[in-house]
């Protein structure tokens, strides 16, 4: 049953013990790898649907909608008749119909899928036979399918991950769209990047990872906070910072100034000017824990799928939220 181990040069074993050969084996690894980012950037989505339903059914405080017109718009993009209904009722309906797209069991195409492409592409991927009904299940099907014994053909396995990637696509739209929703929809800002908005009056926090529902509780928890860093002997208050995709999150949104990307991401916490790091999901380094334990810094996980060995970890997606944010700040600034 493997590993696989043929030579690709030409000179050793052209198969594997079970008979797969170099474009079977490659078809599966990059198959796999696109269910891999299907499952991830698609999460990403479905946890903003789903904090948009909750407030729209008001069961929670947490969040509100800010952006109503990008609301309706994408609520009639969705053939979703907002006429007369409430901004709760348009929210509600907005959820349920992204929602469905990670359920849907007939074979019509996810919505967010067929309302942002042509016609004619539309087409074109039912002839394929790739045309997406169900974000999630493309995901189970590539996983199935490259399991010991199962899909051998090379051209079948690529049609999957074609099939595959169309939700990473739709999972994408529907992330940016509803984003935009519930934080605003983004408009041109003037700030500063790089390493040297860390101040040295100020306690400095760090948000890393790719959802924006964690960096926005944290903004507006340490907005509000403010005068307890002062009061604390930190002149310049509290200083959030922006660290990947959630750093430019909160760049597009609220002007907080980017202090490193992917690649520099550990330089943050060597400047040894960081008091806690927070992050969620997805480019998070692991390493970030050895070398926060080399400094006064504390490293904070926030989902359950992504912890990381010697970071805390408080939820900052449930009900205690904020309760949760404000006992992260308040150990910053001690």
């Amino acid at each position: 049953k493997g590993p696989c181990r043929i030579d690709p040069f030409g000179n050793g074993a052209q198969e594997g013990i079970c008979g797969a050969n170099a474009d079977t084996i490659v078809a599966r690894n990059l198959v796999r790898m696109i269910a891999s980012g299907t499952a991830a950037h698609s999460l990403h989505g479905k946890e903003i649907a789903k904090t948009i339903l909750h407030i729209a059914k008001g069961e929670t405080k947490n969040y509100e909608i800010k952006d109503v017109e990008k609301l309706k718009s994408v609520a009639k993009k969705l053939n979703i008749n907002v006429d007369g209904k409430s901004v709760n009722d348009i929210a509600k309906e907005v959820a349920y119909k992204s929602l469905e797209d990670y359920s849907r069991f007939e074979e019509d195409p996810c919505t967010w899928l067929a309302s942002n492409i042509t016609t004619s592409r539309l087409n074109k991927l039912n002839s394929l036979g790739v045309a997406l009904n169900n974000i999630e299940s493309s995901v189970t099907d590539i996983m199935s399918r490259t399991h010991m014994g199962t899909d051998a053909d090379p051209i079948n396995l690529l049609l999957a991950g074609l099939r595959c990637a169309l939700g990473d696509f739709t999972g994408m739209e529907l992330s940016t769209n509803l984003s935009d929703i519930l934080f605003g929809t983004p408009e041109p800002v003037i700030s500063e990047a790089n390493l040297g908005v860390i101040r040295a009056d100020a306690v400095n926090i760090a948000v890393h990872g790719h959802n924006p529902l964690l960096s926005e509780i944290i903004v507006d928890v340490a907005d509000e906070m403010q005068q307890e860093a002062i009061n604390a002997g930190a002149p310049g208050g509290i200083n959030i910072v922006g660290v990947c995709c959630t750093g430019n999150e909160v760049l597009l949104r609220r002007g907080i100034p980017l202090a490193s990307n992917y690649l520099s991401q550990e330089l943050v916490i060597l400047t040894g000017a960081l008091e806690a790091m927070i992050v969620d999901v997805q480019c998070i380094m692991p390493s970030l824990s050895k070398i926060a334990s080399c400094y006064h810094t504390k490293l904070y996980t926030t989902m359950v799928e992504a912890k990381i060995s010697g970071a805390d970890h408080a939820d900052l997606i449930g009900d205690k939220a904020i309760e949760n944010a404000k006992e992260i700040i308040r150990k910053a600034i001690e």
